[in-house]
């Protein structure tokens, strides 16, 4: 365990993570050439929806050997779109490098990317790249950091140069430069610079470790090995985040950062416990080789030529071929059958992956994305990992009816692989709604339905959920009368209608006395205005909050059935609507919006436009929080929206809180559109 280092790449988009890690495979030897983005051949990003689009969008695994020691790499997208790749990441690594652009500095993806997975109990760092670009500024983008994430993270390398003359670093610890891949003097202007930034990593590994600050106090510094050592220890406790540097397309201080990650990044001994759930309680175990097996699917997929693919981290124990294992988030036995290690979308057999290691798993038959694998006489549980709630909603229907009995099975596939997509059938609109965290992602999802399934899929904004009630009383009844030759339809019902409060739903009283409707043919009256009530009456929504007394009527021996009952009922019902004052409801949600403070004003007023109520608002940080009621009218088209006003700062969490009246002017054309449907 202690020769491997588990590192996940993530941060900014477009940052540089998928180009740092050709540049790695190359230099290991793991590949025999140096992949770019734009030629659409890069090891990490092997799907065509990538290649097409030229960003990372799904997760990407890789593994390399240097210095006799294994790097298991995860290359994770930077659009918050994706956010569940950057936190399936999270889950296989122990350390999170976030990656920066040089010249964007502290931009949006990177803040999305922080805010993500800043509270996961993983060593954290940075690396500060594209510095050969025009506009670089390795001092500006450290401060930009340190301003934006509350944190003040310590540079190990010091960039040589900047923009076209970026040549090689300086590493800190070891008090070399590096330029070409050579040992070279340390540059004149940079000596006390070097001096000064020394003394401070001092500072601040002492003051992580209590022994090391009694020395450091004593002595006035600390020799080089316990430099060496403190930092080492103090990134795997948290205590200390690094920063590196380096130029990724043009592999300058790659080798460099290759060499870091060993020195300094902790491995899957120096991180060796993990709390778990066991019987509803949090268990903490030391990680072992020997120990009792637990592994975790952090991310599984489906690969059209091999089948179900699942990423696994072994954390104790040794997972091999052939193995019966226990699945308990499903209670359910499963068994291990071919296993890889895994570089892109090339894959080497293994018969067993041992603590502290990744690799893939094929064909399970129960366990997926999420889940936990272990021993089959212990139930050690991973905790459920927390994902971002949806944002963003789109219908699906298949373009073609003969794909309608495919597309269900497909879609839940395609949500295995992305546990914050969501779908639901709105039993009241009949519609498939999707839900995720961005536009892109449901994008991504309809592309995969016709790369992989061969299913065309259109995807529109959902319908919202009105539903129909009445503010007023009525009295009213209605007489059912046909004669057409041979028997005919009689039923005469007298209804009183009372409105409820909200949410109380539909009751129905039977005050008939005296027998002037056969009771044999009272629940003929309640299906019929159970009917009625459910295809709605004024614009074809469900009528909720009403009670309805039927308290007398008349009947006829022969011509009276259940028919005529429930006809007479649905109309007497109609009847009612026209006097009791009927409104449309709306669906109201309850926001949590956290925005820039400066955003506030735009916002507020925006959050006004769209008929919404703040409810009051606090600060935290830099941010500030703002409690609000909008209609799901308006949340639906919500998210660009805020984007938008926030440059993409902004983010939102909603909840169901209530039904409210519609507006009158937005209830009559919402009606007016109904019957023009009905037309």
């Amino acid at each position: 365990m202690k020769d491997i280092r588990n590192i996940a790449l993530v941060g900014a988009s477009g940052a540089g993570k998928t180009s740092l890690v050709e540049q790695i495979l190359y230099h290991a030897k793991a590949t025999t050439r140096v992949g770019k983005i734009e030629e659409g051949n890069t090891v990490m990003d092997f799907s065509a929806e990538e290649i097409e689009k030229g960003i990372s969008m799904v997760l990407g695994m890789a593994n390399y050997n240097w210095n006799n020691c294994k790097v298991n790499i995860l290359d994770a997208p930077g659009s918050a779109d994706f956010a569940c790749e950057q936190i399936s990441a999270a889950i296989g690594a122990e350390t999170l490098l976030f990656m920066v652009n040089a010249v964007s500095g502290f931009e949006v993806s990177l803040e999305q990317s922080y805010e993500l997975l800043k509270d996961r109990n993983l060593s954290q760092g940075f690396i500060i790249n594209r510095m050969d670009s025009d506009g670089a500024d390795f001092n500006k983008t450290l401060e930009a950091i340190r301003e934006n994430t509350g944190v003040n993270p310590v540079p190990i390398f010091l960039p040589i140069g900047a923009e076209h003359k970026f040549e090689g670093v300086v590493d800190i610890i070891k008090g070399k430069a590096f330029v070409q891949g050579k040992t070279v003097d340390i540059p004149g202007d940079l000596v006390d610079i070097v001096e000064e930034s020394k003394l401070s990593l001092m500072e601040a590994v002492a003051e992580s470790d209590d022994a090391l600050l009694e020395k450091y106090f004593d002595a006035g510094e600390l020799t080089d090995k316990e430099l060496s050592q403190g930092i080492k220890n103090a990134i795997a406790k948290g205590a200390l985040i690094p920063v590196f540097t380096c130029s990724a397309t043009h592999d300058i201080a790659v080798k460099e950062l290759m060499d870091a990650f060993l020195d300094y990044l902790p491995s899957p001994a120096d991180k060796n416990e993990i709390s778990l759930i066991k019987d509803d309680k949090v268990e903490t175990i030391s990680c072992k080789l020997e120990g009792d097996l637990v592994a975790y699917i952090f991310k599984s997929f489906s690969d059209p030529n091999v089948g179900d693919i699942a990423y696994v981290r072994v954390f104790s124990g040794v997972l091999k071929n052939g193995m019966d294992v226990k699945i308990p988030e499903k209670d359910e036995k499963d068994k291990i059958g071919s296993m890889f290690f895994v570089v892109g979308k090339t894959r080497k057999d293994t018969n067993e992956i041992k603590a502290g290691d990744i690799g893939a798993l094929v064909k399970l038959r129960n366990a997926r994305g999420f889940d936990t694998i272990c021993a089959q006489n212990t139930s050690l549980q991973y905790p459920e990992v927390e994902i971002p709630s949806p944002v963003y909603w789109q219908t699906i229907k298949a373009i073609n009816q003969s794909d309608e009995d495919k597309i269900g099975a497909a879609i839940t596939k395609l949500m295995d692989e992305d546990p914050t997509l969501k779908m639901q059938i709105n039993t009241e609109t009949t519609e498939n709604v999707l839900s995720g965290i961005g536009e892109q992602q449901l994008l991504l999802l309809k592309k995969k339905l016709k790369s992989r399934y061969k299913i065309e899929a259109e995807l529109q904004m959902p319908s919202i959920p009105y539903k129909e009630t009445i503010r007023g009383n009525a009295d009213i009844s209605y007489k059912h009368k046909k004669q057409t030759g041979g028997r005919g339809q009689y039923a005469e019902v007298y209804f009183k209608v009372y409105p409820l409060q909200r949410g109380e739903g539909f009751e129905f009283k039977n005050s008939i006395v005296g027998g002037v409707i056969p009771s044999k043919f009272i629940p003929a009256i309640e299906k019929g205005l159970n009917e009625v009530l459910a295809k709605g009456i004024i614009s074809g929504h469900l009528v909720v909050d009403i009670k309805v007394e039927v308290y007398y009527g008349s009947y006829h021996d022969v011509d009276s059935s259940e028919m005529a009952f429930k006809i007479a009922s649905s109309q007497a019902m109609k009847k009612a609507f026209d006097v009791a004052n009927p409104i449309l409801l709306e669906p109201i949600y309850e926001l949590q919006i956290i925005i820039p403070t400066e955003s506030m004003g735009d916002v507020m007023g925006d959050v006004s436009t769209r008929r919404g109520k703040i409810l009051g608002m606090e600060q935290k940080g830099k941010k500030q929080i703002l409690n609000a009621l909008m209609p799901l009218a308006e949340l639906f088209n919500y998210f660009p929206s805020l984007k938008s006003l926030t440059q993409g700062r902004g983010k939102f969490t909603q909840k169901f809180s209530n039904y409210e009246k519609v507006p009158d002017d937005i209830a009559a054309k919402v009606i007016a559109e109904a019957n023009k449907k009905e037309d």
